[in-house]
């Protein structure tokens, strides 16, 4: 296990994030673009996944940003583990690698989020942001991947589906849509002129007229259904 320096405490209420990869460099550019937020704070590093562990267990941090490939535990099994621990941390799988066996991987394991590590700042910074507030988040480009090698081709049919959107209120199909799309609850917000409050009681409609587990599952469903699809 690879104990790493801790960042002091900020004065200013925040949200604590740890940061998990065997990269000093990568671990160095994540702590600047997160460190350079006033609402966020890193209270920690880790190395490996076992490292990630402990330093959850000795720092309660609100978020973890997770790498992949590790030596040791990798993250996937890190992931597993905190994911299935009471009051754990969100976690925010970030890799160098853009394969969609990662980041199904990484989803099932109980990750909030999926994002690649050359995504630029600012969409680091709203994936972070949305992860914090309970939303699933997954990059737009890696959704439709995912959705082409694990919807697309698998054997559901999408006229049996289209019909379940009848249930959906127009504004609640736009939500669908956007939200299949890749866009964050603000962006979602701001595209439709309307609150952030009032997308999540959208969404939150949409998940039970479904009966849809969670927003990466109704991504699912807006694809198998038709209502968009991979070239849109």
């Amino acid at each position: 296990m690879n104990d790493l320096p801790l960042t002091p405490h900020r004065t200013t209420p925040s949200s604590r994030v740890l940061i998990c990869d065997d990269q000093e460099l990568i671990r160095m550019g994540l702590r600047m673009v997160v460190d350079s937020q006033p609402d966020l704070t890193v209270v920690g590093e880790a190395a490996d996944g076992a490292a990630a562990i402990a330093g959850v267990a000795a720092l309660n941090p609100d978020l973890v940003l997770m790498d992949v490939r590790m030596p040791g535990l990798d993250g996937l099994a890190a992931t597993e583990h905190l994911c299935a621990q009471p009051d754990g941390p969100r976690i925010l799988v970030v890799t160098t690698f853009d394969l969609d066996e990662y980041a199904y991987a990484a989803l099932r394991a109980g990750a909030n989020g999926f994002l690649v590590k050359d995504a630029p700042a600012e969409e680091i910074l709203v994936t972070v942001r949305a992860v914090l507030r309970g939303e699933v988040m997954v990059a737009p480009s890696l959704t439709r991947r995912l959705v082409e090698r694990f919807v697309l081709h698998a054997p559901a049919s999408v006229s049996a589906q289209r019909g379940r959107l009848a249930v959906l209120t127009e504004r609640e199909r736009d939500v669908l849509a956007l939200v299949a799309r890749g866009l964050a609850n603000g962006e979602i917000a701001g595209r439709l002129f309307v609150g952030e409050t009032t997308v999540k009681t959208h969404l939150g409609r949409i998940l039970t007229k479904l009966g849809l587990r969670d927003r990466i599952h109704a991504v699912i469903f807006a694809y198998e259904s038709g209502l968009v699809g991979v070239g849109d």
